[in-house]
């Protein structure tokens, strides 16, 4: 069942050129230290079927707020930030417009935050930052910012 706050995904990718045995094995301890975080719903490493070199680590958690506190956890800026930066530059984490699950199918309200132009790879941002716009573009409803009645 779905909960009124969009789910995020985060899919980090790396180009894994050399020591392919000490990177997995750094990736499913990150994964381990990310399970542990309140929010957190499942994580996968990834190779990808076409590149020999390209692997991801995704999770899904709650929503933003779940995964921007447990980037601030201890366990997780010793253990998993360190392989994070060095991840391909990229944006990584996608928050879900529209969810199909079996039997029910839901859109979500979201947007880029207030400070996504302020925020990237090495730096933090508050636990919940309003989105731009409170318009969903995907079926035209009007959005109420999260939390809010």
């Amino acid at each position: 069942m779905l909960g009124d706050m969009a789910p995020l995904l985060v899919q980090s990718r790396f180009r894994v050129t050399q020591d392919r045995d000490e990177w997995f094995t750094r990736m499913r301890a990150a994964l381990a230290v990310l399970a542990e975080s309140t929010g957190f719903h499942r994580g996968w490493i990834g190779q990808a079927t076409d590149d020999a070199e390209l692997v991801t680590l995704t999770t899904q958690w709650e929503g933003i707020g779940a995964y921007r506190k447990a980037l601030s956890r201890f366990e997780v800026k010793a253990e998993v930030i360190p392989l994070l930066s060095a991840a391909i530059d990229e944006p990584t984490a996608y928050e879900a417009a529209v969810v199909q699950e079996a039997g029910e199918a839901k859109s979500f309200a979201c947007g880029l935050a207030a400070d996504h132009d302020a925020v990237g790879l090495g730096s933090a941002s508050a636990a919940f930052v309003p989105p731009v716009t409170g318009t969903d573009i995907h079926d035209g409803r009007s959005g109420q910012v999260r939390g809010q009645a």
